[in-house]
């Protein structure tokens, strides 16, 4: 697979208003050797990308996207010969596919999609070819990279290609018969009909992932919640609060596990948030207001200013703005 870290290091700087020269004299590196690691002419060295993640407080999602010596060598040996798979590979580009998305919860998806997709090329290249134990997990990964890609371009709003990695995604979870990384994609479909203004849209995909079989409890709670407040918003009031009451009830099954990998965020705390729309959507102000405002508290820090709380934010004032 393709080092990516230069090209992902370069647009994060830019997103935060620094020049090479300007970063090298913070950070005290010569500004030539900054700039050819930049420019992929020179490999970037762990305490290279620490530092780059002090300065731009990406928490250490840098360093993640920098595979070591050991996993880039299996890297390189499984995508010269992807018929010898080994788990340790499968395990390298996990752990890449993980950096980015903690890249996501800092930086604006235009920076990240670029490197993101040129991996996501990489990996179905090399399930194409894979073969042996190891491949229906790669299988989930390379669906888990396409789901991501999708969910960076509906965040972008570049909606028609979206809804093809998205449906791609479905399509490889399908193949491996894993439920939550099905439900996750389309609980993206949900997401992009949200900003494209379609309550049809919402209450379809969401209610199509809420019901995906092997989907995880966490993301059946928030899915239905989700479902709910397009429901309502159709005017199908009562549909809306049988939702509700649904994904009520599985709430202690829901707190009892951990989040889905694929999910990492659907804590309790996480869900407040779906609560609020709920709420919101039904005309409960009040109760939008406490559920979303839990919901953003409760957020890990690193979190709370991730581009994609913007929606709860504009959707804790209108609740605040109508109570």
């Amino acid at each position: 697979m393709r080092d990516e870290f230069a090209d992902v290091a370069r647009r994060a700087l830019y997103e935060r208003g620094y020049s090479i020269r300007a970063a090298a004299r913070t950070l005290n590196y010569d500004p030539a050797f900054l700039s050819r690691v930049l420019n992929g002419r020179q490999r970037a060295s762990p305490r290279l990308a620490r530092a780059l993640d002090d300065l731009l407080g990406t928490g250490g999602a840098l360093v993640g996207t920098l595979p070591g010596e050991d996993d880039r060598a299996r890297l390189a040996r499984g995508t010269a010969n992807p018929s010898r798979l080994d788990g340790g590979t499968v395990d390298a580009i996990a752990g890449v596919l993980a950096a980015y998305r903690r890249l996501d919860d800092t930086m604006p998806p235009r920076s990240v999609i670029p490197a993101v997709l040129a991996q996501t090329k990489e990996v179905m290249r090399l399930l194409k070819g894979a073969r042996g134990p190891h491949r229906d997990r790669l299988a989930e990964t390379a669906s888990e990279f396409v789901q991501f890609a999708g969910w960076l371009f509906a965040q972008e709003r570049q909606d028609r290609e979206a809804v093809r990695l998205l449906g791609e995604a479905v399509e490889l979870a399908d193949d491996t018969g894993n439920g939550t990384l099905a439900a996750q994609a389309l609980n993206f479909r949900g997401y992009l009909a949200r900003q494209q203004g379609s309550a049809q849209g919402v209450a379809r995909w969401y209610s199509a992932a809420a019901f995906t079989p092997g989907a995880h409890p966490a993301q059946r709670l928030g899915d239905l919640l989700q479902a709910a407040a397009g429901l309502a918003e159709l005017g199908s009031r009562d549909d809306a609060l049988r939702l509700v009451e649904h994904a009520e009830r599985l709430t202690d099954e829901a707190a009892a596990l951990p989040p889905p990998d694929t999910a990492y965020w659907l804590t309790p705390e996480f869900n407040r948030l779906n609560m609020g729309l709920a709420s919101l959507g039904l005309g409960r102000y009040a109760d939008a207001v406490d559920h979303i405002t839990a919901g953003l508290s409760g957020l890990p820090e690193e979190l709370r200013s991730a581009p994609w709380t913007g929606e709860h934010r504009a959707a804790l004032r209108r609740a605040q703005e109508a109570r």
